[in-house]
This record gives C-alpha cells, structure tokens and sequence, in this order.
C-alpha cells in the first residue's frame, strides 16, 4: 500500500498495511535522526576496521590498549545494576523473527528470548518488517499465529513468558529499502530505531523495558557509538536515560582485548557480555587469515577447551563480575535428533556438558537455540547455581595475557572430510539465506551466518597458506573448486533436478566460489549476499 514518507525519506520496499503501520511518518523520522545523527561516525568506525586489518596483516597484533589502562585500572566503576525481568538469566533461547518462532521462544520456560534480526534472519524487507509487527504484537502481548494445518499459536500465562530481547543487525550492514539523504540506512539503526519507537513504552508497562543484544562489535568505540544512540533515542521519547540495557556480544578478537572498555562505554545501559563462540572462532580466522602460524585445524577440532578459546571465556567471566553485570554462555545449537535414540541422547550429553561446564566455570547464564533443550539447560544451572546469578563469583584467581588470547597451541588436524564439509555446509547455508531464511537446521544442528563464515573463512585460510591434509594433501584452489562442483552435485541429486532448478543452489556456489580461494576476501557473507534478497525493482513508495 502507499507509504507517506518523512522529508528526506524514501521507502523501496513494498509495504502491506501492517508494515505501514510500523513504518508511520513520525517513525521514519525518528529512525532518519538517528541515521543522519550517527552515520557519519558509524563509516568512521569501518574504516577504522581496515586500517585495523592492515595493521595485523603487517604484524601488529591485537594487544591491550595502552590509552584505556587508566579504565581498567580503577576498581570504582561499575555497570548498571541487574534490570527487571534480567536478574535471573539462567537460559536464554535464541531464533529469528518469524510469528510462530516468537510466539514458542517467549512460551518455550526460558529465562529470556532473544529475537534476531542478525545472524539467525535472512534481511529480505518482508522478513524485517514482519519481524517489527511481530515484536510489535508480542509486546501487547495480541500475537496469534495460525498454522496451515490448523493448529492456533498464542502465548500462555504472563508470569511463564520469557523476558523479550532484540538483536539489530550489525555496523556493518545497511538498509537498502530505506534511504535517508540518498543513502541507504544504517541497518543497525533502522533495527534498534523501529523496535524502540514502537515498543520502549509498552515494554515498561509491563514492568520490564527495552532490552537489547548488540553484535559484532570490534572496539570500545561502537560501543560508544551505540550509548549515544541510546541517549539520543531515549531524549526523542522522553523516557529516562538508563532505561535500555544492552548485553554485548564479544565475538571478535579486538573486542576480547577491550572486554571493560565496552563495558565502562555502556555502563548505565549495560547488562554485561556474552560469549558469541561461533562468530569469535570466525574473527580470530578472519583477522589472522593472512599469517601462516595462526591456521585452525577442522570446526570440530576447535573446542571451548582449546587455550585461546577457554582464556577468552575465563577473562570475559572475570571481567564482567568485577564490574558487577552477566557473563553469558555461549549457543548450545543442538536440536532434537528424531528416529534415532542413540544419536539423540549423544547430543543431549553434549548440550548437559557444555551447560555445566558453564555454570561450573561462573557464567550468569546460556543460549540454546531449540525449545527441547530448554530444560536440559535449566537442569544444568539451577544444579551449579541454585543462586540468581554468580555475579559474586569474582575470579580474581584469573589472569589472562595477550599471548593467552591468541594461543592456538592444541591437537588438531586438517581432514579431506574437513574441506568437504566446510563446502557442504557453506552452500547449504547460503542456499537457504538467499532463498530468505536464515535459521538452518543443517547435520543436527541449528545454524546461522557464524557456521557458514566459519566454513568459507577456513576455506579460504587453508588454500591461502597451501595448508596440507591429514594425509598430506595440499589444499590448492584449483581442488576445492572440484570439491565444489562434487559437493553440488550431491545436492542436485539429493533435490533432484526440477527442484535444484528452483533453488539457489547455483548462485550460491557462484558467490562462495569467490570467496574461498586465496585470494580476495568478503568481510562478512551478508555483504556479499545483500544485493541479492534486496527486492529487484522497487521503487519509492510516496
């Protein structure tokens, strides 16, 4: 339907009614100020990435800052206090947007849910609009959803739902259904700036408030940049700065050097760190993609035991209590494995594993990214930590240096089978983001970008450095792209050649084929994929 823009405003997308009534004049305009606000200073921030990117190519390794020593040094500082309805944070389910998703994460007995618009969603505009009216309609608490087979969805008891959480997608992306001046907008602040229009209000008439996960981040300084989109967000409604909390993730390897300083950055909007393992295996391959000696041996091979993963964790638990907010866990992806009670209950012991070997180590809390594990979770940390939280877990025992961070030091090996599922899982990751979704189950596990980044980034390390197999292989370009063309052709049988035809399957090889062999390298898949779930022909909507 017709959309009624705000000066300087363009709306690309097509819209339905209830997109136009997330997308009102006063809406845009809020999101148009906070994009002509902060922009400027956002691409400032990416480019420092690059230089950041140059430096550690030529040999500057990631360290603690010198500059900040004075914030970690003073023990006076402390974050917010613990918000309503995030004081007990023991289980944390995680998914994308879509109606029945919310509808089952908010009734699924987890402590919290955490609805993404990032990494688990495709950003298709219909995808990202629909996900704004559900959240919308989840925070009147009115979402209903009503499946094709006939079986009604809605939300149970108040006192039973998980306490809402959003993600917005990263600094990195933009939305390109959205201009503001002729320029697409942040992706960031179009996010976090429709949710808070429309929901900051009501989340705190039900006792709450708006809650947010912020990824990616990779220095203290897009933290800062997002405290002063919360004080300006918060100054447009009126409602008391403070008000929003804000859990990061620490996912790359710059941000584990400057864990209090994104802290100290959002402190009155804080609500503490969460290991984000799957994307902070990704960075540490990314930022090092260019030095021999830092190769990673296959994903399975990379565990939370490895020394530069276990140290990231034991510092981020330390940092987070001294400074008085949550250190969360880190996914538990596993999902229910039907047909197959052995291979099931294997799973299910890696997910009581991980779980209490988190509340052991003094994690406030954890994600899962299944409602079935839920209670699995649940079991595990009301066991270890019968408490709210172990904020008063102080780890002073703990002391983690840059050499400790950055130790790959572990048993581990480069396989055939490695390469081949790295491939596998990258084209069907991408397969299914390009066709709009962005949640996967792929092998028995629930996927998002962080497997397939994983995947490819590996992919493209290996033949970089003309890493060798297990059996002495070397991993040339020219052998992966046979593996390629083999492993889609397995889909293609798998599909069958009417379906395959219908898929992205082709597209997909195409966009990953260019990203894995040695030579130039996308930043993020997202990026590259964007243009792609980006509506073809739109045009404004006036």
């Amino acid at each position: 339907m017709p959309i009624q823009c705000a000066p300087g405003v363009q709306v690309l997308g097509t819209c339905t009614a209830e997109h136009a009534e997330i997308l009102t004049v006063e809406a845009q305009r809020f999101v148009a100020t906070l994009h002509r606000c902060f922009n400027g200073r956002r691409k400032e921030l990416l480019h420092r990435r690059v230089m950041r990117q140059y430096e550690i190519d030529a040999g500057q390794l990631p360290d603690f800052l010198p500059q900040t020593a004075n914030i970690r040094d003073d023990p006076t500082w402390q974050g917010a206090p613990p918000a309503p309805g995030l004081v007990d944070r023991r289980v944390e389910i995680t998914g994308p947007v879509d109606r029945k998703m919310v509808i089952n994460a908010l009734n699924s007995g987890a402590s919290c849910f955490m609805a993404d618009f990032e990494d688990s969603n495709a950003p298709t505009w219909a995808n990202n609009m629909d996900g704004q009216v559900n959240l919308r309609d989840a925070n009147r608490r009115t979402i209903v959803f009503n499946a094709p087979n006939g079986k009604q969805y809605r939300l149970g008891p108040e006192n039973q739902l998980a306490t809402l959480l959003v993600r917005p997608r990263g600094w990195h992306m933009e939305e390109k259904h959205l201009m503001v001046d002729g320029e697409p907008a942040s992706a960031s602040l179009f996010d976090f700036g429709l949710y808070f229009f429309h929901n900051a209000r009501q989340s705190l008439a039900a006792g709450i408030g708006p809650y947010f996960y912020l990824p990616k981040m990779e220095s203290h300084l897009e933290a800062r940049l997002w405290n002063d989109a919360f004080n300006l967000a918060q100054d447009m409604l009126s409602i008391p700065r403070g008000t929003i909390r804000a859990t990061v993730l620490i996912e790359t390897i710059t941000a584990a050097f400057e864990m209090e300083e994104i802290i100290y950055e959002l402190r009155q909007h804080s609500s503490g760190l969460n290991c984000g393992r799957w994307d902070y295996i990704f960075s540490f391959i990314k930022k090092f993609r260019n030095h021999p000696d830092k190769v990673l041996p296959n994903r399975v091979d990379v565990t939370m035991a490895s020394p530069f993963m276990d140290s990231y964790v034991r510092l981020l638990i330390k940092t987070c209590h001294k400074r008085g907010v949550h250190a969360m866990g880190g996914m538990a992806a596993q999902i229910p494995i039907k047909g197959d009670p052995a291979a099931n209950e294997a799973a299910l012991a890696k997910v009581r594993a991980d779980k209490q070997r988190e509340a052991i180590a003094g994690h406030d809390g954890s994600w899962v990214a299944h409602p079935a594990l839920v209670g699995i979770a649940m079991e595990q940390y009301n066991k270890y930590m019968p408490q709210c939280n172990q904020l008063f877990k102080r780890r002073e025992d703990v002391s983690v240096s840059a050499a400790d961070l950055l130790n790959i030091n572990f048993p581990g090996s480069i396989t055939e089978e490695g390469v081949r599922g790295n491939l596998n899982v990258a084209l069907a990751y991408m397969e299914s983001w390009l066709s709009g979704v962005g949640c996967v189950p792929i092998h028995n596990l629930m996927e998002d970008a962080a497997t397939a980044e994983i995947s490819r980034s590996q992919l493209w390390q290996w033949v970089r450095h003309n890493a060798r197999t297990s059996n002495g292989r070397v991993i040339t370009k020219e052998w992966v792209a046979q593996c390629l063309e083999e492993e889609v052709a397995k889909f293609r049988s798998q599909l069958g050649e009417a379906k395959f035809s219908a898929s992205k399957f082709d597209l997909a090889k195409r966009l990953l084929a260019g990203t894995i062999s040695g030579g130039d390298y996308s930043d993020f898949l997202t990026t590259l994929c964007y243009d792609h779930v980006v509506a073809a022909g739109a045009g404004p909507r006036m």
